[in-house]
Order: C-alpha cells, then structure tokens, then sequence
C-alpha cells in the first residue's frame, strides 16, 4: 500500500533551498499499517499539521507524542479515538526555520512503561525568503 500522505513533503535532510514543495497553511498526514515509520516534511512557518495515524495490527496503542524542538514544532493536541486512531495536531513557529522530529510512542494497552517509538515525523520548517 503506498504512503497515504495527503499533503506533499520534501526530504528533511535536504529541503530545497527555495522551499519550493513545501506546504504552507494547513496539510493532513495520514499514516496507515505498512507505511514506512519515518515520514519527512516541509512545511512553512505558521503551518498547522494534521497527523492521523491509523490504528496498529500489532494490537498496540498510541500512547504519548513529544517534538525534539517545541519550540520549532510544538505539539498542540492528541486524542485516541475508540478505534485506536489516533489525531494529532501541530504548529510550527511563526518564523523561525530549523528541524524537529515529532515521535509517537506506542505500547499494549494494558501494560505498564513507556513504550517504543513507533513513528517519527521528521519535520523541516522552512522560512520564506527575505527579500530587500
């Protein structure tokens, strides 16, 4: 099954300089069973992310997100449906530009501990260019 993003992405190791492709506004990522757990995108500052990600085959749960920058990419919401779909909002910075990884944690349900990552957004959030 392909990768079920509906928003398009550039790689995060090397955005392209202009920021062409990168999305701008609002993009919803949707992550399905089988897709790869790493997932890159380019965004633009002030860009509002959508993360569905679709219930595990594992049996396991979403449990916990975390940004390795919250000040570049700040996590502003998380809910786990019945299903086990879990919604996931983001925010990037309103003009800062930089990388941020976004990890979603996973476990069964009625176990205790932390669980293992089990998907990573690699977000680049790139500024639009200066001009004068």
């Amino acid at each position: 099954m392909p990768p079920s993003s509906q928003a398009p992405s550039a790689s995060a190791s090397s955005p392209p300089a202009s920021g062409a492709g990168c999305v701008a506004g609002r993009a919803q990522i949707t992550v399905s069973p089988g897709d790869p757990v790493r997932r890159p995108v380019c965004v633009r500052p002030g860009t509002v992310v959508s993360l569905v990600l679709s219930p595990r085959t594992d049996g396991k749960r979403w449990t916990a997100v975390r940004s390795s920058a919250p000040a570049l990419v700040l996590v502003t919401g998380r809910q786990v449906a019945a299903d086990g779909t879990a919604h996931v909002s983001l925010r990037a910075a309103g003009t800062r530009g930089g990388s941020a990884e976004i990890t979603v944690s996973a476990k069964e349900p009625d176990l205790a501990g932390t669980g293992g990552v089990g998907f990573t957004l690699a977000v680049t959030v790139t500024p639009y260019a200066r001009e004068g």
